[in-house]
């Protein structure tokens, strides 16, 4: 049972126990209001009234938990993504080439070539990148990281519109994750490829908590949003964790040209020689 499942079943047998109290309360007030004894009446009558105010107080919990169980739970039980590492896309070969004519009987025709299926290359942080690693903490080999998720948005981690085809223009797109047993201050590294061509990056110490929600994004003007397929992948130290790819499709609007100042060369007045007499 999850954190959700176990504030809903709480929410329900608090209402169920609030509904059986309040109706023994008011059970409870009623048979005292037929009581003979003053005394005795008003103990009963009383005794009713708290087990009313007792079903209240439940109700209110019940309203509690609805309201602001879950964000409390999460704060000190981050969630764990329960997820497997593993490249989300395999190229696999589609043609076989195979003899199509037999000269003799005895003779078999062997293609001279055979198609073969491309290694994929596991991702690497570039060199140049690696040099500006700062942090000085180990990472957390155990770190965990959930597939990518991309949005235009990421006001709220909770509540987005996720895609993995988007349209042009666009100037920012986000990929949100979920993360489990950081370590704060270690390394980590996202790197946003067009292509197979790296287009963005970003490489800082974590910042973030040991568990919880996150994100890498890229903000940029619309004539750097060319069309194409898109891979961000994300690494903790030199270690990759996970991938993912959305196609960014249609045209992206031209970059205004920025106008350049020629200057234009002024005239230059020439002075005209004065003719002077020769003596006589």
């Amino acid at each position: 049972m999850d954190i959700r499942a176990g504030i809903i079943t709480a929410i329900l047998l608090s209402v169920i126990g609030g509904i059986l109290i309040f109706r023994t309360g008011y059970r409870a007030w009623l048979s005292a209001r037929k009581l003979t004894f003053y005394r005795i009446k008003r103990q009963r009558m009383r005794a009713g009234l708290f087990t009313i105010l007792g079903a209240l107080l439940l109700f209110g919990f019940a309203a509690l938990l609805y309201f602001f169980g879950e964000p409390v739970a999460y704060r000190y039980f981050p969630p764990s993504p329960t997820i497997t590492l593993s490249p989300t896309i395999t190229l696999s070969p589609t043609i076989t080439l195979s003899p199509t004519i037999t000269l003799t009987p005895t003779i078999t025709d062997t293609p001279s070539v055979t198609d073969t299926p491309t290694v994929t290359p596991t991702p690497f942080v570039p060199p140049v990148i690696e040099a500006l690693f700062v942090s000085e903490v180990t990472p957390n080999p155990a770190a965990v990281f959930s597939p990518l998720q991309f949005t235009r948005d990421c006001s709220n981690f909770t509540n987005f519109t996720a895609a993995t085809v988007f349209q042009n223009p666009t100037t920012y797109i986000c990929a949100v994750f979920t993360y489990d047993q950081m370590v704060p201050g270690a390394q980590w590294t996202a790197l946003w490829y067009r292509d197979g061509k790296l287009v963005h990056f970003e490489t800082i110490p974590w910042d973030g908590e040991v568990g919880g929600y996150g994100f890498t994004e890229w903000e940029a003007p619309a004539s750097e949003f060319l069309p194409g397929t898109y891979e961000v992948q994300i690494f903790v130290g030199l270690e990759w964790k996970v991938v993912g790819q959305f196609i960014l499709q249609g045209d992206a609007p031209t970059a205004a040209p920025t106008p350049t100042l020629t200057p234009t060369p002024s005239p230059t007045i020439t002075r005209t020689p004065t003719f002077t007499p020769p003596p006589p």
